[in-house]
């Protein structure tokens, strides 16, 4: 099966502060799926190491415009990354992907916690979200 993952979790150094979330069970589902690691902050051109991000509330309204995706200094990325939300969400009807291994608490990739106004909190990231809505399954590193 194809699957999406969170490039962190296989090691890529993608994160914010540069390093990875690497985590052995993510890694080990090379053996029998095919993984894809996308980062959507990376996609977005935000670089590697980059200003922290966060949502002003919840993925989902973020993706309908009733919120912003702001860096930890006030400035606005939400278009960069729901540009590359979307590229991903396209990516994934393309492949017949249906399920997807997101970073648990992260802005982009969260499910079920994630960073609103600088605080974890109940809540999807915007690729969480958008995947959801395209019928997706979304599980966390910490749900295998």
């Amino acid at each position: 099966m194809v699957k999406i993952v969170s490039a962190c979790l296989l090691g890529i150094k993608c994160k914010y502060n540069g390093k990875s979330n690497f985590n052995e069970k993510v890694f080990d589902l090379y053996k029998k799926d095919i993984l894809i690691p996308v980062c959507p902050e990376v996609f977005a051109g935000l670089g590697v190491p980059r200003e922290e991000i966060y949502l002003t509330t919840d993925g989902f309204d973020v993706i309908i415009g009733k919120g912003k995706i702001l860096t930890k200094s006030g400035k606005d990325v939400t278009e960069k990354v729901l540009k590359a939300v979307k590229f991903i969400a396209n990516l994934c009807k393309k492949l017949g992907v249906k399920e997807a291994i997101l970073k648990q608490k992260s802005p982009s990739c969260g499910c079920g916690k994630t960073y609103i106004n600088g605080e974890l909190k109940e809540g999807y990231g915007v690729l969480a979200a958008m995947l959801i809505q395209k019928g997706v399954k979304v599980v966390t590193e910490e749900n295998l």
